[in-house]
């Protein structure tokens, strides 16, 4: 399920292209922000589609070997051990994925050599061997090895990760969370289980969805007096050597503490210097720390910032 943070970078991407662009079309930037949460969600199911997928291959690969025209013995008495893995089956048998994927707007379908791939480099790995030599079974035994599979091996293939980055501008930043997700699920596969639940993308409660939509909203909206605060707090510095990155930031922070009552400032604060960490300059966290540090104060003295819930009212 999509979490706060994850929303935050999906509303800076959105804003970043929006500031950059000289029409600055909110109705167009809004659409794009929309379809990024869309394409999570696809990902969230091409990843399940993709660990199902390989039961296939395996079939196909038992099936060449016995066609031989000269079987050795491993081709005619073949160990099946990967083909019977039971959360393995689910998914690959799953009628609520095929269900959500039922359209053909999601699928794998012209990248099946890859997926090919993905299985010839897995039977390869250190996990599959120990995996098929083990006299182990049992339910978990097979659920473990499939999340191992999944997270050491396929996500982490060059290939995979080379065609992700072609296939769409967001997965780079998505492909963690959805990874998360697909783990989750697969742990949720019970022994007696025929069939997967898939996760939703939102949370039964709609506080993600309305912060999801009033952060991207109000920092629109409160954007020129944010500035004006950004750039008073910021006297002392040259305001055009300030990276876009940064301002935004700080403008997406600053609607954050004025607008959600119930979200601790420090939450806010500690929130947008990791983010600047990771999409802007080296040294930006440490400016972005001092300014908002400082007008989080003023603001809040001032009563424009201003919170409710335990702990928060001082």
């Amino acid at each position: 399920m999509l979490n706060r943070r994850h929303l935050r970078i999906k509303i800076l991407h959105v804003l970043y292209a929006f500031y950059q662009d000289e029409e600055g079309d909110v109705v167009k930037t809004k659409k794009a922000l929309d379809h990024s949460i869309e394409k999570m969600q696809e990902l969230y199911l091409l990843l399940l589609v993709m660990i199902g997928s390989m039961q296939s291959f395996a079939i196909d690969r038992i099936e060449a070997g016995r066609k031989k025209q000269l079987p050795t013995p491993e081709d005619l008495h073949p160990n099946t051990k990967f083909v019977t893995n039971r959360p393995l089956r689910v998914l690959a048998n799953s009628k609520n994925l095929s269900k959500a994927t039922a359209d053909g707007s999601i699928g794998w379908g012209n990248h099946q050599e890859m997926l090919r791939k993905i299985f010839r480099g897995l039977l390869d790995h250190e996990e599959y061997t120990t995996y098929m030599a083990s006299e182990e079974r049992g339910f978990r035994h097979d659920r473990e090895y499939l999340i191992r599979m999944f997270r050491k091996h396929m996500i982490n293939e060059e290939l995979f990760q080379d065609n992700l980055e072609e296939l769409s501008i967001f997965w780079n930043d998505d492909l963690d969370l959805a990874a998360s997700m697909a783990i989750k699920t697969i742990k949720t596969i019970g022994e007696a289980d025929e069939d997967v639940e898939l996760l939703p993308l939102w949370r039964d409660d709609d506080d993600d969805r309305k912060f999801f939509e009033g952060l991207f909203e109000e920092t629109l909206v409160q954007a020129k007096e944010n500035e004006v605060f950004v750039t008073e707090a910021a006297a002392n510095w040259d305001l055009e050597r300030i990276a876009l990155m940064d301002r935004i930031l700080m403008k997406m922070a600053l609607a954050e503490a004025r607008t959600f009552q119930s979200i601790p400032l420090k939450v806010t604060l500690n929130e947008y210097i990791e983010l600047s960490k990771y999409y802007s300059t080296p040294k930006s966290h440490g400016f972005i720390n001092g300014i908002l540090d400082e007008l989080f104060s003023k603001l809040k003295k001032d009563g424009i910032i201003k919170k409710t819930g335990r702990g928060l009212i001082e």
